[in-house]
């Protein structure tokens, strides 16, 4: 962390070195939620290229060093969400995604059911599709989110339960069983 810190400081007084190395430990993380927005290799990337590229443009603004992460994260997301709009489309989810999106460590689910969820996902309203990636893919806790999306901590813990919710109804009950029940009980701190 406190190179991290080391480098950020650089980043923002120009340092194209600094940035392209935080760049470089931040870009699976950022494109994995690109992909899970996008279904494509190539857009996922166009969103990615474009969060760096607004990154680099704006670091100098950013206010506090500590929350570079978060502050990267919310980039994307307004370019996914922009992208999202320009598209005003759903894109089918192919057997491919299994590739290229995992959930966090921690979590351990068969490819099927990982695929379903992630068609799932693509259902849901941007709100709660928001919050559940930031959530079960990104590990954030419900603080983190909260300053991710500008958005008080209750506004963040309704979205992600209506968002379970309403991603059981889409699932239809795939997930009656207790294994995958635990899996949207367990992360929500």
């Amino acid at each position: 962390m406190p190179n991290m810190l080391k480098q950020v400081a650089l980043a923002k007084r120009g340092d194209p070195e600094a940035f392209q190395a935080l760049m470089q430990s931040e870009k699976q993380k950022l494109y994995r939620i690109a992909f899970l927005y996008t279904h494509n290799e190539h857009d996922a990337l166009e969103i990615f290229q474009e969060t760096v590229y607004q990154a680099f443009r704006s670091i100098a603004t950013l206010h506090n060093d500590n929350y570079f992460s978060t502050w990267l994260t919310r980039i994307l997301i307004n370019q996914a969400q922009a992208w999202l709009r320009k598209q005003q489309r759903m894109v089918p989810v192919s057997p491919d995604i299994l590739q290229h999106t995992q959930l966090n460590s921690s979590v351990s689910i068969e490819p099927e059911v990982h695929m379903d969820l992630i068609q799932a996902l693509g259902q849901l309203e941007e709100t709660y599709r928001t919050v559940l990636i930031l959530r079960y893919y990104r590990d954030y806790t419900i603080p983190q989110i909260a300053d991710i999306l500008d958005c008080p901590r209750g506004t963040v813990k309704t979205n992600i339960k209506r968002g379970l919710e309403r991603l059981r109804i889409v699932l239809k009950g795939v997930y009656q069983d207790e294994s995958a029940t635990s899996l949207f009980q367990a992360g929500d701190r």
